[in-house]
């Protein structure tokens, strides 16, 4: 039997504090402000994480990109659950809104920016079983256009996101989801 993983109260919002199953609502979730990434928050604990499964809750703004342009060795998928979006995939753009979903094969260069008058709320699933190679930031014009785009090709993340302030955890404010 799978026991049910204990729920720990941190400065910033719940996190799961072992291994098992949960019941986290992203409202009482620790929550983290990123340069690039907006608000976000991932619903595990510093003890307890996802093995197989990434899955997070993003919040862009306006002109906001969620990451850097780049591939990952595994698939991604993104859900746009409210507000508008612009998606970059392999150079081309793409107007997305609520309830569109984005598939990225594996190796797919991709990035989200947050598009629109206001907030953009995007729930993201990727495999945490990388290949081989990982992944890579690439350099393309259209995501630069979107401040989303490295100037030099890089494997390296702390390269990639080195113009931007270092994550850090907040608490979910009332109005960020909708």
């Amino acid at each position: 039997m799978v026991p049910e993983a204990p729920l720990e109260q941190t400065e910033h919002g719940l996190v799961p504090a072992g291994e098992g199953w949960f019941v986290l609502n992203a409202r009482d979730a620790r929550w983290h402000l990123e340069g690039p990434g907006g608000r976000i928050t991932f619903f595990e604990g510093d003890r307890a994480g996802f093995e197989q499964l990434g899955f997070n809750v993003s919040i862009l703004d306006p002109g906001q990109p969620m990451s850097m342009y780049h591939w990952e060795d595994d698939q991604e998928d993104f859900l746009i659950l409210s507000g508008e979006a612009v998606l970059v995939a392999e150079g081309q753009e793409r107007p997305l809104r609520a309830w569109d979903l984005v598939h990225c094969p594996a190796k797919t260069n991709h990035v989200i920016v947050g598009g629109g008058r206001g907030p953009c709320v995007i729930v993201s699933v990727g495999s945490r079983r990388a290949g081989d190679d990982g992944g890579a930031y690439s350099v393309d014009a259209t995501a630069a256009k979107h401040g989303a785009s490295v100037e030099e090709e890089t494997t390296d993340p702390a390269v990639a996101y080195a113009r931007f302030p270092e994550r850090r955890a907040t608490t979910y404010e009332e109005g960020w989801l909708p």
